[in-house]
C-alpha cells in the first residue's frame, strides 16, 4: 500500500484549518505567501477554464501540508528558503541528510 495524499496527519501544535484563509494566515515566511498568492491566482484561473475543482482542490491540499510545517518548524521553513535563494545564486548545494531519515524522524512512514 502506498500513502495517498490525504494520509498526511501531522501532529504537534495546532493545525490550520484546511481552507484558503486559514492556511494563507499559518504561512509565516514571506516567501510562502508570495508563492501561495502567485499560486492562488493561476489555479483559480484554471479553475475558471477547465470547470474543474480537482485542481482547487490539490492546491489546497499541497498548501495545507506547507502551512501545518509552518506552524511546526516555522525556523526551519525560513532556513529552507535561505538555502534555496543560496543555491539560486549559484552558491554550494548544501549536503544533508536523505528525505526518508527526516520523514522518518518526523514519525512519517514510507
Amino acid at each position: 500500500m502506498t500513502a495517498q495524499p490525504d494520509d498526511f496527519v501531522p501532529s504537534g501544535p495546532s493545525i490550520p484549518e484546511k481552507n484558503l484563509r486559514a492556511i494563507r494566515a499559518a504561512l509565516g515566511v514571506a516567501q510562502d505567501r508570495e508563492a501561495f498568492d502567485a499560486g492562488l491566482k493561476a489555479v483559480l484561473d484554471e479553475v475558471r477554464v477547465s470547470l474543474d475543482l480537482g485542481a482547487l482542490n490539490a492546491f489546497v491540499h499541497r498548501w495545507w501540508i506547507s502551512a501545518c510545517d509552518s506552524v511546526r518548524d516555522l525556523e526551519g521553513r525560513r532556513r529552507m528558503h535561505a538555502k534555496a535563494e543560496q543555491v539560486l545564486a549559484g552558491g554550494p548545494i548544501p549536503s544533508g541528510r536523505p528525505w526518508r531519515e527526516v520523514l522518518g524522524d518526523r514519525g512519517v512512514d514510507l
